[in-house]
């Protein structure tokens, strides 16, 4: 399997994305330039977090003209593997691929600290190693992770399953709609997160809770391609 780290200018979660699939899962993993225009080779895409841009305009909405993110939106539609952390979730509801938008947290304070989620939705490429309704512990570390959408809309995601993860129980670090830290596209190869799970992959970070995410995208190719999953 092979995992592309994409890089904007002004990423600075990139490295940590590297380092959490080599540590984690093992398999190849190159990193991706903004001005590359090819992602064929490629079974899973992550849009890690930072400052694409320095967040000018909006966070993620000049990071979504880039070529590449016209490949990643080619490759969604393949129904190859995309996981937005952080900034990479803002680029991904600002491209389109997930609907909804993150705005300022309530307070207009950043938030840096671990974070109990929910597990609202296991059968996805990205939390099949979860439990359903699992409480971990993944760190958040934003300043614009307020989710936010129409009334319409969270309908869809209730109706569809689209809710991945929630705040557990009264934590919401940032008003987020419904308590919401995750979201999936429809067909649910798409998934965009607040929380860093890339940094929860050892106890020596605080938690190794995100580990799963990744082996859960390994877990889920596997399958996919008939492959036979080592114990």
């Amino acid at each position: 399997m092979k995992f592309a780290v994409l890089v904007f200018p002004g990423s600075n979660c990139d490295i940590d994305c590297y380092k959490a699939v080599e540590s984690t899962v093992g398999q190849q993993v190159d990193y991706v330039w903004h001005t590359a225009t090819d992602l064929s080779a490629y079974d899973a895409i992550l849009v890690p977090g930072g400052f694409s841009y320095g967040d000018y305009l909006r966070c993620g909405a000049i990071a979504r003209f880039t070529d590449v993110m016209n490949e990643v939106k080619k490759a969604a539609e393949q129904g190859k593997y995309i996981l937005g952390i952080c900034n990479g979730f803002q680029i991904l509801t600002e491209a389109g691929l997930l609907p909804g938008a993150l705005i300022r947290n309530t307070g207009l304070k950043f938030r840096c600290h671990g974070t109990p989620l929910e597990v609202v939705n296991n059968n996805t490429p990205f939390t099949n190693q979860y439990s359903q309704g699992e409480i971990i512990d993944i760190p958040i570390a934003h300043g614009e992770g307020n989710y936010y959408c129409d009334e319409a809309t969270l309908a869809d995601l209730k109706e569809n399953n689209q809710i991945v993860f929630r705040y557990a129980g009264d934590t919401n670090p940032n008003g987020s709609v419904d308590n919401i830290a995750g979201i999936s596209n429809k067909a649910g190869n798409v998934v965009g997160m607040m929380p860093h799970p890339e940094r929860a992959v050892s106890q020596l970070l605080g938690s190794e809770d995100g580990k799963r995410m990744f082996t859960s995208i390994l877990n889920a190719w596997r399958e996919q391609h008939g492959a036979a999953i080592n114990s």
